[in-house]
């Protein structure tokens, strides 16, 4: 009995050692459940006063490899790659997108999903970001997660709609799509407000409560 009160005491201490988004720095990386990292997020109103689509630049070929952020994604996600020739023209090339399970040929008919829309970001908190801190959203490279290639119609169907507007019309990417919004609000200490946090509880209940491993942006 007493070794397993000890264990438990170590098993206690090693869990508060765990940041979490609370407590946490830029850099560091938290694994939680994501319906323990909704909880997490603040709740506030939105507020889009002062939006402009152009004060998150994008997209920027930040490597300077001659691929901008939007080539970069399409590279990454690729079912058949595309033939890249010059700078970083691509030509050809398959891709699959989750939201309506369509199989897209070319990389014109691919659009660059944000996630979490920019404007979604603004009204949740990036309204009070430096310049710098928005261009590094709107690009965000470091986490597979917040950059999707998607069909143009799917992603121009979304826009700035949050789940408790808008779903990917394929039901089957219900789950993945609201886990890594949390995961996208996680890593940018971004805010949710009532009925989002509503519709992303209700869809995560019906998921499994995945671990999700995120490291902070900001």
């Amino acid at each position: 009995m007493r070794l397993r009160t000890v264990a438990a005491a170590v098993a206690a201490l090693a869990a508060l050692a765990l940041p979490t988004n609370a407590h946490a720095d830029p850099g560091d990386t938290i694994t939680l459940p994501v319906r323990q990292a909704l909880a997490q997020l603040p709740i506030a109103d939105e507020d889009r006063t002062g939006y402009d689509r152009d004060n998150f630049r994008h997209w920027v070929d930040e490597d300077k490899d001659g691929c901008n952020t939007r080539a970069e994604v399409l590279l990454e996600e690729a079912v058949v790659a595309p033939e890249r020739t010059g700078r970083c023209t691509l030509t050809g090339g398959t891709w699959y997108s989750p939201y309506d399970d369509r199989t897209i040929e070319g990389p014109r008919g691919s659009d660059i999903d944000h996630r979490v829309p920019l404007a979604e970001a603004w009204d949740s908190g990036a309204n009070i970001w430096t310049a710098a801190e928005r261009q590094a959203y709107a690009n965000d490279l470091g986490d597979s997660r917040a950059l999707i290639a998607v069909s143009a119609s799917s992603n121009r169907s979304k826009a700035d709609q949050d789940p408790a507007t808008w779903m990917p019309p394929a039901e089957a990417n219900w789950c993945e799509y609201v886990t890594y919004w949390v995961v996208v609000k996680t890593r940018w200490t971004l805010s949710v407000d009532p009925s989002e946090e509503a519709a992303l509880s209700e869809n995560l209940s019906r998921c499994p409560d995945e671990e999700i491993t995120v490291e902070l942006a900001r």
